[in-house]
């Protein structure tokens, strides 16, 4: 039986080279000298705020050719200073996965099964439904002839997912809309 030769083994080549750490050139092999982070890659970064919490945590998403490569924690964020959480670290595959459900189920009044529809068409019925809704109980005034523009068909309360931004945009809009019962979650 013939013995290996001891002097080829990564903790000697370690010692005989003077890197006690492995984290010189004796931790490298041919496949790992060539690889580089895809985020070099990358046409332009664009600043982004995580999408899951109130928290607000900066994002860096690096995009080329119009597809997403990565998405990682700005350091110049002064509210993450470039951490994320186990959810705002799993983003890119939020918005990447191939798994990622594009259909919507549906059950028409009255039916006892559900149909998959794309969510382009139901997204189209849900704004559909909301005109309706608004069209048929418009109030324009009160019964003592105050003016008041609105509709109390329609309601809205918000996740705490949503940042101020977009409270704020999705206020605007239900205030356009006529829509005064307007209540969110989104407290720290």
């Amino acid at each position: 039986m013939k013995l290996p030769n001891f002097t080829d083994w990564p903790v000697f080549k370690q010692i005989r080279s003077g890197d006690l750490h492995a984290l010189g050139d004796n931790a490298m092999s041919e496949r790992t000298r060539t690889l580089e982070a895809r985020t070099r890659k990358a046409d332009r970064v664009v600043k982004s705020v995580c999408p899951y919490c109130a928290v607000g945590c900066g994002q860096l998403v690096y995009v080329k050719d119009g597809r997403i490569l990565d998405i990682e924690g700005d350091p110049d964020s002064p509210i993450s200073r470039g951490c994320l959480c186990p959810k705002g670290s799993a983003t890119f595959q939020l918005v990447t996965n191939s798994h990622r459900v594009t259909n919507v189920l549906y059950r028409r009044p009255f039916a006892t099964e559900w149909e998959v529809i794309p969510l382009d068409q139901a997204m189209e019925m849900v704004a559909q439904r909301i005109k309706d809704s608004r069209d048929h109980n418009w109030e324009a005034n009160t019964d003592a002839g105050d003016a008041v523009n609105r509709t109390l068909s329609i309601a809205h309360l918000g996740g705490a997912t949503w940042d101020n931004e977009e409270n704020y945009l999705l206020k605007k809009l239900y205030c356009a809309l006529g829509i005064v019962q307007v209540e969110n979650q989104a407290r720290i």
